[in-house]
């Protein structure tokens, strides 16, 4: 079966009256406080971010889309996962337009294994869109970075934006994180 290289099943809350999201689930979804607090709280001596890659490289057509840029352009990908002691709780893929690194907004370029979620929500300058919604199963390109088998993830993404300047955080949630 060929993986669907562009999840295209984003939904906003308003659309998700409908589909039954799991109660473990919608508490992390629609949380509009920092990730990254919320797994320093859960797991205060044992988080930790592990970066999977980074690179400058071309976003999929659904992100550039929803950031509203080129999609002949290039950008600032980064792929983590986050720790709670020795389990994976959650998958995060971050695009951010390399028009977005520069002035104040150039440290975002230079995270390395810290958490994204700190920096953003430490930002005076950072706004939030509206989080869209979707559920990851096996036939998504990007199921196989969440480390799951055979278990439905679910995920969300928003824009932020810095000094007016936009980037995507996709997050998606691991059955261990409800455990």
């Amino acid at each position: 079966m060929q993986k669907n290289k562009y999840n295209k099943r984003w939904h906003r809350r308003k659309t998700m009256l409908n589909r039954p999201v799991p109660d473990d689930a919608l508490h992390w979804l629609f949380d509009a406080s920092s990730l990254t607090k919320r797994l320093l709280q859960r797991c205060p001596d044992d988080f930790r971010v592990e970066v999977i890659v980074q690179s400058v490289t071309r976003p999929t057509l659904d992100e550039t889309r929803t950031l509203g840029v080129d999609a002949r352009k290039s950008a600032l990908v980064r792929e983590v996962l986050l720790y709670c002691g020795e389990q994976v709780v959650v998958y995060a893929r971050t695009v951010i337009p390399l028009s977005t690194l520069s002035g104040a907004q150039r440290c975002y370029a230079s995270l390395g294994n810290r958490p994204l979620g700190a920096m953003l929500f430490a930002d005076r300058s950072m706004r939030r869109d509206e989080v869209e919604i979707t559920m990851l199963t096996p036939d998504d390109a990007l199921y196989s970075n969440t480390l799951c088998v055979d278990e439905t993830v679910w995920g969300r993404r928003s824009i932020f934006r810095v000094g007016n300047k936009p980037l995507l955080v996709s997050e998606f949630f691991l059955p261990a994180l409800y455990g």
